[in-house]
């Protein structure tokens, strides 16, 4: 079985549909049987390779909030985090341009590394590094155990860039303008970040192929935003 999912290392929802999928494989006893494939979904392309502001003020003036509902929402989601045993800090988050990342992920794919990927979402909601910061990058590929060679050679190009525009069109030709979106073995979609338990039964599903097709809904980012 095979799930590919088009994701943002900026997306909260993104990290905790993440986490939840492997629970729901885990809770077949899937493991080692099920082939997992991120694909890159920038949120937004046209990010700073700067931090613009605190992630409140950002968040208050996006959904048209007081900062106090905007504190109250961002704590919902880190909350659905810290119930996935993540520890979510949304509210200090410091956004930025992904596409470095999303480069750099290409290239821990071709090397078979998928390690590289939970990385940086850690290091983006659990230690709120600077995902633009070529030296944070550098640490992270190096954590995951990537070539030092491949990784400044990746930084210095804009190799893997036509990758994540392909990804990015490839979901936008499918009508997908959120995430995460999770495709099982090409035929069975799950739209959003949805309970660990229902995504278990679409993976059992897809397994006895007894799904009839459709598109299930749950929490999702797009570049408007996310919802509620």
């Amino acid at each position: 079985m095979k799930v590919t999912y088009w994701s943002d290392y900026a997306c909260p929802y993104c990290y905790i549909g993440e986490t939840r999928l492997g629970k729901a494989i885990a809770s077949l006893g899937l493991e080692g049987e099920v082939e997992v494939e991120m694909r890159a979904f920038e949120l937004n392309p046209g990010a700073p390779y700067e931090v613009a502001g605190p992630t409140l003020d950002r968040f208050a003036a996006k959904y048209g909030l007081s900062k106090e509902e905007a504190q109250a929402r961002i704590e919902g989601i880190s909350q659905m985090g810290r119930d996935e045993g993540i520890e979510f800090n949304y509210a200090t988050t410091l956004n930025t341009n992904m596409l470095d990342a999303h480069r750099l992920t290409k290239l821990a794919h071709s090397l078979g590394n998928t390690r590289f990927e939970e990385l940086c979402y850690e290091a983006y909601f659990v230690a709120n590094e600077v995902m633009a910061d070529r030296d944070v990058l550098r640490r992270l590929a190096n954590d995951a155990g990537l070539p030092q060679a491949d990784v400044e050679r990746v930084l210095a190009s804009d190799e893997y860039e036509n990758e994540v525009r392909a990804d990015e069109r490839e979901a936008y030709a499918m009508g997908v303008h959120a995430v995460p979106f999770f495709v099982v073995d090409g035929k069975y979609a799950i739209s959003g970040c949805y309970p660990t338990e229902e995504m278990a039964r679409v993976l059992a599903k897809a397994r006895d192929e007894a799904l009839a097709g459709g598109i299930a809904q749950g929490a999702s980012c797009g570049p408007e935003g996310c919802s509620f």
